[in-house]
């Protein structure tokens, strides 16, 4: 079978992601609500955000290795088992340390199903097929980021916090076991038996991040996640500096988020009519003067403008910045690149709220948008010294198992 042939493996993964991401982004505000009404303090909240991205990091190059040297389809269902089974469990803990190892269980699955089905999109796509089926992979991320706290909202609340988000917890659960439905057979045959890289071969890291176009994949990819992940923490607090009521701050995340899939699925129009390394260095510096006019003070309506052309151009670093890794790495050790990748997102995860707190405390809470402009406009200038096809002699991503198709 040839690589992109039969789409529907594409959008039953793209319905499986949805469905975990959903789930993670539910579980997430849940966590906090119930971990809050079992007596939690902010800093124990921290803790328990923290452990959740830094408790996989260890997991992640060894996951990436396993899938280089092995199949991806087994990642999926085991990431699904560990994000169910975390919101279920965190759902019924009875501490705040409990919540906090439950939490860390479903950060490891969100981690094992994002590797494998990323390995599943590098391998079962034909190279000038990667840009396009990376971005509709993605709209299942963003999907679910859209809807899962919209849902969290609609069943928390009441005077029982604890009882109410753990009730989330249990429906989040659900939601994670339903991506089970779209895994069945998802790897073909095919791509599950072709050879990989010889046992012992095992491309060592520091080779993998010294190659051109790693890093800058990489720093592109933390780049955006910390941009959006900042945007969510701190435009509720600049709307309460400015008398921007919470729904209308809601409705404007929301058309973040909703510009963002409208993007990804303009994502191939878009590469033909400017190339790839083009259309990365556009967008990353078209968004670093956005995040940073967010600081301004402007009228909602502007506001409303800034985040839709936002949300647009931080649609397309993460897919592009998939393929950069995946063509950029050495040969038989595609999945550790993207393992690293997501290892440079969890890390960015951490860091980037850490650093926008301290730079809000120092200087306003306008000032992490401006930070966050600078940290973008260095991606533009990566995108732009990036190779357009950067792969070792020019190869292009997953040439042996193409052609066995």
């Amino acid at each position: 079978m040839r690589p992109g042939g039969n789409r529907g493996w594409l959008l039953r993964l793209v319905i499986a992601f949805g469905f975990a991401q959903g789930a993670v982004s539910m579980a997430r505000p849940a966590v906090s609500y119930r971990a809050l009404g079992l007596g939690a303090d902010e800093t124990a909240i921290g803790v328990i955000a923290g452990v959740y991205a830094l408790l996989p990091l260890f997991a992640a190059v060894p996951l990436g290795r396993r899938t280089d040297h092995g199949r991806c389809a087994p990642l999926l269902p085991a990431g699904v088992v560990l994000i169910s089974g975390g919101c279920v469990l965190g759902a019924l803990a009875d501490s705040p340390g409990t919540m906090a190892v439950w939490s860390g269980v479903t950060g490891l699955g969100h981690l094992s199903f994002v590797i494998g089905a990323q390995s599943l999109v590098a391998r079962q796509s034909a190279p000038h097929e990667q840009d396009r089926n990376f971005g509709h992979f993605t709209i299942g991320a963003s999907l679910g980021q859209l809807v899962g706290p919209v849902a969290a909202g609609a069943l928390i609340g009441g005077r029982d916090m604890a009882g109410t988000s753990a009730l989330a917890l249990l429906v989040a659960g659900a939601g994670a076991a339903a991506a089970f439905a779209s895994l069945w057979r998802i790897e073909h045959r095919t791509t599950a038996s072709a050879p990989r890289s010889a046992p012992g071969g095992r491309v060592p890291v520091q080779r993998i991040l010294r190659t051109r176009g790693v890093p800058a994949g990489i720093l592109i990819s933390l780049s955006v996640l910390s941009a959006t992940d900042v945007l969510t923490a701190y435009l509720p607090v600049v709307g309460e500096h400015r008398g921007i009521a919470p729904p209308v701050i809601g409705l404007l995340l929301g058309l973040r988020a909703a510009a963002t899939i409208a993007c990804r699925l303009v994502l191939t129009p878009l590469l033909r009519l400017l190339g790839r390394t083009a259309l990365l260095t556009a967008t990353c510096l078209s968004a670093a003067v956005l995040c940073a006019g967010v600081a301004l003070p402007v009228p909602v309506w502007a506001l409303a403008v800034m985040l839709a052309v936002l949300g647009f151009c931080l649609g397309v670093g993460q897919p592009l910045s998939m393929t950069t890794v995946v063509r950029a790495a050495p040969d038989g050790a595609r999945s550790t690149a993207l393992a690293l990748r997501l290892t440079g997102n969890r890390l960015g995860q951490v860091a980037a709220p850490a650093a926008a707190g301290l730079v809000a405390g120092a200087a306003g809470v306008a000032a992490p948008f401006v930070m966050l402009g600078a940290l973008l406009l260095l991606s533009s200038g990566v995108a732009l010294r990036s190779p357009a096809r950067p792969a070792a002699a020019g190869e292009p991503a997953g040439p042996r198992r193409v052609r066995q198709h």
